[in-house]
């Protein structure tokens, strides 16, 4: 097994030599991609392909590749108005899924104009041709330890500071499925003993409420809220807005992976013990928050941790506190 990576993060764990993975370093972008390929694989995981020229890339090699599984977005689903989570800019705008939504559900139009349209390109690309069985991947809220941007940290920041209450837009029911990074692995290693072309949703067993994962996130160093949900989205400033935040509920259909003998091997609150273990040492080596994690205030904005927002909106709305 080669486990490929530019390197620009941190040093691969102990257990990949003891596992036998060869690690090797190589940037997309350059040449050694495709003298890496070219050496030949029974199975290809590329969990960054973006787009039609990936795709492309990869296809390039198919006559050295016996099955290629490929990581998409389950950002790429369309409600029956053809509204998705990309375009949407509100609670009138949100896409409104009746239940989990399965495989063949719609999907927004590929082209180059954001994240999901840019994995619908990826997704045709990879699907439209028959020279190499390609499984494509469609997880949602990923979680793990060695996230840049884990979502975690939001209710884990509060939770260190021993933050009394919690405040939660949409009433703390927002649901967005996760997907732990172990059960991922666990759906690419059952489709690796079965090569096919195929498309599969992951979520985690169980769609839990923003509610339940600030919850569980703050168990993990000894803390619990006092949860102080309120109606409709956030007034400003990251007050309630967690990164799970959404006014109608995300969650994917499991019954084709289930159909191919998948079982996940973790839940939500098994695998945050280990996600949070693994953040609270990358915020023990820093002085700040932002340090450790620099991409999060990029994807969440400036208000990801609002203490002094919500204090002042506590202070209005839940003075006992």
């Amino acid at each position: 097994m080669t486990a490929v990576h530019r390197g620009t993060l941190a040093e691969p764990p102990p257990t990949w030599a003891e596992h036998g993975v060869t690690e090797r370093r190589v940037d997309r972008a350059s040449d050694d991609l495709d003298g890496l390929l070219a050496e030949g694989a029974d199975l290809v995981v590329d969990a960054i392909a973006y787009d039609e020229a990936d795709a492309r890339r990869l296809l390039a090699h198919a006559d050295d590749l016996g099955h290629l599984v490929v990581i998409s977005s389950a950002s790429v689903y369309a409600d029956a108005r053809g509204r998705t989570l990309d375009e949407a800019t509100g609670v009138d705008d949100f896409p409104d899924f009746v239940g989990p939504i399965p495989e063949t559900a719609a999907t927004i139009a590929p082209g180059p104009a954001s994240y999901s349209t840019r994995k619908r390109l990826l997704e045709d690309e990879l699907l439209g041709q028959d020279a190499v069985p390609v499984t494509v991947l469609r997880p949602c809220a990923i979680h793990g330890p060695g996230s840049t941007s884990p979502r975690e940290l939001w209710p884990l920041l509060r939770a260190r500071s021993k933050r009394p209450s919690l405040p939660l837009a949409f009433g703390g029911e927002s649901t967005f499925h996760t997907t732990s990074a172990t059960n991922l692995a666990e759906l690419i290693r059952t489709v690796a003993e079965q090569p096919g072309t195929r498309t599969l949703n992951h979520g985690d067993p169980f769609p839990h409420t923003v509610a339940e994962i600030a919850q569980v996130v703050a168990a993990t160093v000894g803390h619990t809220f006092e949860l102080v949900p309120f109606d409709g989205p956030s007034p400003g400033e990251g007050v309630g807005d967690s990164p799970w935040a959404v006014p109608k509920p995300f969650t994917v259909a499991m019954d084709a992976a289930t159909a191919l003998g998948y079982r996940p091997v973790t839940s939500y609150a098994a695998a945050a013990v280990d996600t949070c273990r693994w953040l609270e040492e990358q915020l023990d080596a820093v002085d700040r928050w932002e340090d450790a994690f620099p991409k999060l205030p990029q994807s969440y904005g400036p208000h990801f941790f609002a203490a002094d927002a919500e204090d002042a909106w506590l202070a209005e709305h839940h003075p006992h506190t």
